[in-house]
């Protein structure tokens, strides 16, 4: 119970400073929310969003899995994108992921293949087959794992881009653009993989660049 306790403490503790330093700072959110970025990354405790790009409340509109993947079948995640574009009108659509992430290790050995967690990484496992030659490459396991975690936003990016709300947003003329991006644990930076937007050529984009050094 100790755990409990201090979260909800923590929290009071906060609420209590946000009102010392903006009496109106809940008030302002009540009403509506109008966030600029929809943020698709992964559910890792150690990867927060709001927290390393110093976003406000009602900035980001965020939406996390393990690995943060990107699947049709994925109702959840197909309504968030939907309600995003749609209701939103969010036009900057992210989809990060993190290096030692450890969805991607786990689709990398091959395992678990069963259960709700084996199903569920079999989305990543499919990552690794379309790029073994280019992961297979890498000279050892974190380098594997860090490439593989480069290819995996790459595609999981290009599947945002198939998404319906999407391609009806540009067909509808608007700047809707993607960003592939990676943050990178070790020192806490976030780097850019790739951007797509209405005039990119889906079938041309290519393996990224790798990004870390």
């Amino acid at each position: 119970m100790h755990e409990v306790t201090q979260l909800m403490l923590h929290n009071r503790a906060w609420a209590a400073e946000q009102l010392v330093e903006d009496p109106d700072f809940f008030s302002r959110h009540v009403a509506d929310q109008k966030p600029v970025f929809l943020w698709i990354g992964c559910s890792d405790s150690r990867v927060a969003p709001d927290q390393f790009t110093q976003a406000l409340p009602g900035g980001l509109f965020i939406h996390r899995n393990i690995a943060n993947l990107v699947q049709p079948e994925d109702g959840n995640l197909m309504a968030v994108i939907d309600f995003a574009i749609g209701v939103l009108m969010i036009d900057r659509i992210v989809v990060c992921g993190h290096y030692g992430c450890g969805g991607i290790k786990a689709a990398l050995a091959g395992t678990p293949t069963t259960g709700p967690l084996g199903e569920w990484l079999g989305h990543a496992r499919d990552v690794y087959r379309d790029h073994e030659d280019e992961v297979n490459a890498q000279p050892d396991e974190d380098s594997r794992t860090n490439r593989l975690v480069e290819c995996n936003v790459r595609d999981q990016l290009l599947h945002v881009a198939g998404t319906a709300p999407v391609k009806a947003a540009w067909a509808a003329g608007r700047d809707l653009q993607l960003h592939g991006w990676v943050y990178d644990i070790r020192d806490g930076l976030l780097k850019s993989l790739l951007d797509i937007d209405r005039n990119t050529v889906l079938a041309g984009v290519g393996a990224p660049q790798r990004v870390l050094v």
